[in-house]
């Protein structure tokens, strides 16, 4: 960047439901400055700056004519997921890093084809999985990687939200709707990408969703390490919070986290305790009480925790984690828990990738990015290798 300590000129794309809470966000963040705001509907844009008290923000319908006129230098895609892929290949193209709504798009493939585009124009793309920016799953997985060898991490998340609209209509809405944020969690606790998944859905006789809204899911990771996902959008009374319940156990013990309150791990005798570790009657050593607040990472939560690494990422040329060429490994474990409920099968997350890369070389319209897919050999490979390397994060704004 011109100055690393200046403000990053932002244009948000989508100004309606998720949007208002990243307007007030940009709005009130010192790290970036609100230049304007794209919609297909301005005058609820308008609105929506004014509800907030953003004033003499400009306002326009168009991502290329709006971002020229303000001088933009990145863009944050609150849209609607079927409109994601449009948008971030939009703004590549006018030379812009992308800061987007979760998912990356409807579809791998799609996700492939912008994971092309961003190594075509040389543009950071990066997810905001907003559930990774906690600061007691920071501590969790600090909890985690003190266990060794890990063999099960187990997750259950029971909730009974009635959102009325379009959730109740969809199919598999749990595992479309929602599961993605686990699904990424436990590859960011892991340190670990997918190799395969069972699953299987159902819809309990008393939900009043028309998809199933209850799923177990099983996933193999890399080294054997088993992930498994047991949840429900129909579970009344004992909820999880949102983030849901987890246990991780490996070969010095075991660690959990509610999803909320600080993590405890319990670890066997013998082992170099940790800050407030105890030994009890059992012969372990652990925690009873929570950590110290330095165990506990610094830091923004969210969608602002997202915000803070994108910036950080754009400022320092260092690849986020949310980084698309990661990311669509966990758009890929949403996309093959479906395709095992349907057929009852095993699946193999490589045989997914193959699939949508397939799919996204058939139809991609972009010669340069069809020149990119057109040259992985494997697409998991690919990935693995672009993310490693941070070849499509453009180190400069501005």
């Amino acid at each position: 960047m011109p100055d690393p300590s200046a403000p990053v000129r932002v244009v948000q794309v989508g100004a309606g439901g998720m949007g208002r809470a990243w307007l007030r966000l940009l709005g009130e963040s010192a790290d970036v400055e609100l230049a304007g705001v794209v919609d297909l509907n301005p005058q609820a844009a308008r609105e929506a700056l004014a509800e907030l008290g953003l004033h003499d923000v400009p306002v326009g319908t168009s991502l290329t004519e709006l971002a020229s006129a303000v001088d933009a230098q990145a863009v944050v895609n609150v849209t609607v997921p079927a409109a994601h892929h449009p948008v971030n290949v939009e703004a590549h193209f006018l030379g812009l890093p992308v800061l987007c709504e979760k998912p990356a798009a409807p579809t791998v493939a799609e996700a492939l084809s912008l994971a092309a585009v961003a190594e075509a124009t040389g543009q950071l793309l990066m997810i905001s999985q907003s559930r990774r920016y906690f600061r007691t799953l920071s501590a969790f997985k600090g909890q985690c990687a003190r266990l060794g060898e890990i063999g099960l991490l187990t997750c259950d998340f029971f909730k009974a939200p009635h959102f009325g609209g379009f959730r109740e209509e969809m199919e598999h809405v749990l595992l479309v709707d929602m599961a993605i944020h686990a699904f990424d969690a436990a590859r960011y606790l892991l340190g670990q990408n997918p190799v395969s998944v069972y699953c299987e859905e159902f819809n309990p006789g008393w939900s009043w969703y028309a998809g199933d809204a209850a799923a177990t899911a099983v996933f193999e990771m890399e080294g054997g390490t088993r992930f498994v996902y047991t949840g429900s959008w129909c579970a009344d009374g004992l909820e999880t919070s949102w983030n849901g319940s987890w246990r991780m156990n490996g070969v010095h013990g075991s660690a959990v986290w509610d999803g909320a309150a600080a993590p405890v791990a319990e670890l066997v005798a013998g082992l170099v305790a940790g800050a407030g570790a105890v030994m009890d009657d059992g012969g372990l050593l652990g925690s009873a009480s929570s950590p110290p607040d330095s165990v506990v990472a610094e830091g923004p939560e969210e969608i602002a925790g997202a915000l803070a690494e994108f910036v950080w990422s754009l400022r320092s040329g260092e690849v986020p984690s949310g980084e698309i060429h990661a990311n669509v490994l966990s758009l890929a474990m949403v996309e093959a828990a479906v395709k095992s409920s349907q057929t009852g099968q095993r699946v193999l997350i490589g045989d997914v990738l193959d699939e949508a890369h397939r799919q996204a070389l058939a139809v991609e319209p972009i010669p340069a990015a069809r020149e990119i897919l057109a040259g992985w050999a494997s697409p998991l490979g690919a990935l693995e290798r672009a993310g490693r390397s941070g070849r499509a994060v453009s180190t400069t704004v501005g």
